[in-house]
């Protein structure tokens, strides 16, 4: 098996050197570009715009997509899913340390999965945190005056207390997102409904485990994913691997994140406020 490297930075179609396109999906996933110094961040317009420009070049032959991420934003995860699902080409996911939520929901999109036996992958679920100062205000003699159009214009808004039925509501929110996530992944991996919702508990597993439950295919590393896409394309693969043109930001994130976020904090993703907003991760 040859294999050889060569890198594409966003600046459209062109002759590829590999007839393997290997997409990188690492970091936080948003639909935007944000810059974090703690977690790196990729946007999902930039996963698509791979994936589209890696369908639309005749030398291309497979897609891999090399996962190694928490999940993030709902919305970005899908919108990779359907680039892949849209890409008329055999695709594979190589789960490397973690692929897990929104990163599992694009891994399950791909004809593929390999895993490491010791990767972290699943973490079928979705969650609700943020920071709430309400307490504080009041210690401090601060109020909060609250003026709305609308009666849950504010939800989730840290400075009051959520009430019981915005706590009723929100519940209601987060468990469509789950059963949208639920019946993705049984679509995909071919599962009963009942036998993933078993699994959607949030919890992880290691990829041994995962492999076991119907979760991975393969356990292996890149070498594996590599001979799927070889025996599906009929010829033996030469890689081309894309990657963002850098900025000095992302460096600095890169340097600060490394793999610092713990299992609770990097798999839980959230449903986090940003901008007087809720904004949905998984």
């Amino acid at each position: 098996m040859l294999v050889a490297n060569s890198f594409s930075f966003l600046q459209g179609s062109q002759l590829k050197e590999g007839n393997i396109a290997v997409i990188p999906v690492k970091g936080i996933i948003l639909t935007d570009d944000a810059n974090s110094f703690s977690q790196e961040v990729t946007p999902s317009s930039e996963i698509v715009s791979f994936i589209e420009d890696a369908a639309a070049d005749d030398s291309i032959k497979g897609i891999l997509l090399e996962i190694n991420s928490p999940g993030g934003s709902a919305v970005a995860a899908e919108e990779v899913a359907y680039a892949i699902e849209h890409a008329g080409k055999p695709t594979v996911s190589w789960i490397r340390d973690i692929g897990t939520s929104g990163a599992y929901w694009i891994a399950s999109s791909t004809d593929h999965i390999v895993a490491s036996r010791m990767s972290i992958v699943g973490s079928i679920g979705v969650t609700a945190s943020y920071l709430q100062f309400s307490g504080l205000l009041s210690d401090y003699n601060i109020s909060y005056q609250r003026l709305v159009a609308g009666k849950y214009k504010d939800i989730g808004s840290p400075l009051r207390s959520m009430t019981r039925e915005e706590r009723i509501l929100l519940q209601r929110q987060l468990d469509i997102v789950h059963g949208f996530f639920i019946d993705t992944i049984a679509e995909n991996r071919n599962l009963s409904r009942v036998s993933v919702a078993k699994m959607a508990t949030g919890m992880f597993y290691v990829g041994s485990d995962a492999h076991s439950k119907g979760l991975v295919d393969t356990l292996g590393g890149k070498a594996a994913a590599i001979t799927y896409l070889e025996s599906e394309i009929g010829m033996n693969g030469t890689l081309h691997v894309y990657a963002r043109d850098r900025s000095f930001l992302d460096l600095l994130s890169s340097v600060f994140s490394g793999q610092s976020f713990s299992v609770g904090q990097g798999i839980g993703s959230a449903l986090v406020e940003r901008n007087s907003g809720i904004d949905v991760r998984i």
